[in-house]
């Protein structure tokens, strides 16, 4: 398994080719896009962003939106993330 890292000054998770991209405004971080090339589909990998994503939202204190279509879907399923 890879390990997901955050790059703060692109905006961005990233677990090799796969990422998901946000943005932040004070209080708040969208989650925009998350891609995840065909040979990474149905590994888990996308769902591993989302989870980091939630939990760096928490640990700063940040209101989290997800405008992208795969991260809403995957919140929506993980409500007690």
């Amino acid at each position: 398994m890879s390990d997901v890292t955050h790059s703060p000054v692109d905006s961005r998770f990233e677990d090799g080719a796969t990422y998901l991209a946000y943005t932040r405004t004070g209080d708040r971080m969208v989650i925009e896009h998350t891609i995840v090339p065909p040979e990474r589909e149905g590994q888990g990998v996308g769902g591993r962003l989302v989870q980091a994503a939630v939990a760096y939202a928490r640990d700063q204190g940040l209101a989290l939106e997800a405008t992208c279509s795969f991260a809403r879907s995957w919140l929506d399923r993980h409500a007690d993330a």
